[in-house]
């Protein structure tokens, strides 16, 4: 079993915050998708702190971080900076999935598939228990 997976206790306050303020699509994407802690049966987290960043949300079963990004994710300076913390989390044996809010509040269940299919690409063996809701 993989321990803490990188987990950055200076980042503890900061992801507390964003907890407790997501953005709309991070509040869709949880509540529709991922409350509850599972999706598929695979316990997700929100806003966890990995390295020196914060992905939106979490599992360490799959070692698999989703972020939902907004339109100033279009702007080449964050997407420069979206390069470097995907290439470092990658680096740490996470694979990191994006979507964007658009995907999110035009076609959830576009989103719950390729969420889905992910899974299935990174745990072919481990079936899941249930349809994908």
């Amino acid at each position: 079993m993989i321990k803490n997976h990188f987990y950055n206790k200076k980042l503890k306050g900061l992801a507390r915050i964003l907890r407790n303020n997501p953005t709309k699509a991070e509040k869709r994407l949880w509540y529709n998708l991922l409350s509850n802690g599972n999706f598929l049966g695979h316990k997700f987290l929100r806003q966890r702190p990995i390295d020196n960043y914060i992905v939106d949300f979490y599992c360490k079963e799959l070692r698999l971080a989703i972020e939902v990004d907004g339109a100033i994710h279009e702007f080449e300076e964050i997407r420069e900076k979206d390069l470097i913390k995907d290439s470092r989390l990658k680096e740490l044996g996470i694979q990191v999935l994006r979507v964007s809010n658009w995907e999110v509040f035009n076609d959830l269940a576009l989103v719950q598939e390729i969420i889905y299919r992910k899974i299935q690409e990174i745990s072919p063996t481990n079936p899941p228990s249930g349809e994908a809701t």
